[in-house]
């Protein structure tokens, strides 16, 4: 029975720990500031809403619903473009993998905090234009 329990502690542990550093790390990589931001850009070119989400959010829109709409079919064409580019890496696929889990957090968070729900659309507009970024990023590098 004890050695029971000390796996059951260990396995938990080692589960939380693995969440809190891939959580920290895609934090880490989503402030991260490049020499060059092609948000605008890209954003422009693609006829893409994060950007007015984003103002939306700090604005303090009550339509939460029809701003995590706007970020998924964003995330949905840049996900689509970067798959298909030969540089994706693995940054791509912990935020790839990041973006649904808060899309996730939202669903549960909007029926009981609005706060939490706002923060979970944040993050999701700040993972899309991280992609927008990296898609300018290699546009220009192809370009040159």
């Amino acid at each position: 029975m004890p050695e029971l329990i000390t796996t059951v502690v260990i396995t938990v542990s080692s589960i939380l720990l693995f969440g809190y550093w891939f959580r920290y790390t895609c934090l880490l990589i989503l402030s991260a500031k490049t020499a060059r931001d092609y948000v605008s850009d890209v954003a422009a070119a693609n006829q893409l809403g994060f950007l007015e989400v984003q103002s939306s959010l700090r604005a303090g829109s009550p339509d939460l619903d029809r701003l995590r709409d706007t970020l998924d079919r964003d995330y949905a064409v840049l996900a689509r473009i970067l798959t298909n580019s030969a540089k994706s890496g693995m940054e791509e696929r912990m935020l790839g993998i990041n973006y649904r889990c808060m899309r996730t957090w939202y669903r549960i968070s909007s029926q009981f905090s609005p706060a939490a729900a706002r923060q979970a659309l944040d993050e999701m507009s700040m993972v899309v234009a991280h992609f927008a970024n990296t898609m300018g990023q290699q546009a220009a590098g192809a370009a040159a």
